[in-house]
């Protein structure tokens, strides 16, 4: 009998088993030691802080994550989770096209407002490494606008008009949000509190609808139901 046959060729090695879950768990509490430092101290984190609050030297910290951009960038995937966790429900809106708007805004804002410091590491990262571009949140403000163009599609098909400018009405609601947001975060002296930005945007947000929709013909009124308008787009996917 060869020697593999004796131990089992190709069978996964107990050992090596058992060193992918202990990175694992290690990755997972260094990623949960990051978001606490970014909440705490704000983006300007080191590595050697990510560390300490992890109880692990820094060195495991690099066996773990190829680099530091690399750690970043793992990192603000976790942030977009909390995020999108936080979104999600609204995502699928129920109610009068009002208060999906109201709801989405809402839901947003609360959360800028509770992690600012969340949020600003998603937009610049960290001092040691400046991010002009990163692929986790490009992703997600796509999918967000992917799902807003769905939700738009439903609205325009189901009262008989040309879904033609759906995706180009929903990536503009995302832009205008993530513009105006990150400007407000941005400006310390800014002139509005969040509720004026929440009434800012919902404002904003049902004119542009209201408008496109009216170019095409379409009269829209606010307290029109999204139930239908959700239950429309499903079946045009």
């Amino acid at each position: 009998m060869s020697r593999n046959e004796d131990t089992g060729a190709g069978a996964p090695d107990g050992r090596v088993t058992r060193w992918d879950d202990h990175k694992a768990r290690r990755r997972e509490a260094i990623l949960d030691a990051a978001v606490d430092a970014v909440v705490a101290s704000g983006p300007d984190l080191s590595v050697q802080e990510i560390a300490q609050r992890a109880g692990l030297p820094r060195s495991v910290v690099y066996r773990i994550f190829a680099d530091r951009a690399d750690l970043d960038e793992q990192l603000r995937a976790r942030i977009v989770d909390q995020l999108i966790a936080r979104l999600t429900p609204t995502l699928d809106p129920r109610g009068t096209i009002e208060e999906a708007i109201k709801q989405g805004v809402d839901a947003y804002i609360s959360w800028i407002v509770e992690y600012p410091q969340l949020h600003q590491f998603l937009s610049i990262g960290s001092r040691s490494h400046r991010t002009v571009g990163s692929r986790v949140v490009t992703e997600t403000k796509t999918a967000v606008a992917l799902q807003v163009t769905r939700i738009a599609t439903g609205l325009l098909i189901r009262n008989r008009a040309s879904a033609d400018i759906a995706e180009s009405l929903a990536f503009g609601l995302v832009g205008l949000v993530d513009a105006s947001v990150n400007r407000w975060l941005a400006n310390p002296d800014h002139a509005i509190d969040a509720t004026r930005l929440a009434d800012f945007l919902q404002t904003s947000i049902w004119h542009v609808v209201d408008g496109t929709a009216a170019q095409i013909g379409l009269h829209l009124e606010p307290t029109m139901q999204m139930v239908a308008v959700m239950d429309t787009a499903r079946v045009t996917e």
